[in-house]
């Protein structure tokens, strides 16, 4: 997948797998994108399933709300991951890779991984903050 910010990665850094160090956003409108969570169309009921399920659900959200706002996964310049568990995130970054790949494909903004004590409503194990910048 191509994008049309600029991905800048320091050889001086580690190797990024994942994600990108440096996004430099190409000139357009920026769009905030909410927290998604692994919720039922209620807004209030936590889906079935653990944190793999509830990414892919998330995740679906962020690029289902980007795309009503006229932009593409490609235009996602930076993403903040919350879980409740990171020891369980890394177990399992095969299988969200897989997922990350079906929604957003091998594009990587510049993104982060922070483990919180609780999210929103009880049992809910992810929630992604994103942001993209849609090009003129």
């Amino acid at each position: 997948m191509t994008t049309p910010h600029y991905i800048v990665t320091p050889e001086s850094l580690p190797k990024a797998v994942g994600y990108s160090h440096a996004i430099v956003a190409a000139p357009g409108r920026t769009v905030y994108l909410g927290g998604q969570a692994g919720l039922e169309a209620d807004g209030f009921t936590v889906m079935a399933g653990g944190l793999v399920e509830q990414f892919d659900r998330s995740l679906s959200y962020v690029v289902e709300a980007l795309m009503a706002a006229g932009g593409m996964p490609e235009h996602l310049v930076s993403m903040m991951v919350f879980v409740t568990d990171a020891g369980d995130y890394r177990a399992n970054l095969k299988n969200l890779g897989k997922i990350w790949k079906e929604h957003v494909g091998h594009y990587y903004p510049a993104m982060t991984l922070l483990q919180v004590e609780s999210l929103l409503y009880p049992g809910l194990q992810v929630e992604l903050l994103a942001t993209a910048v849609i090009p003129d």
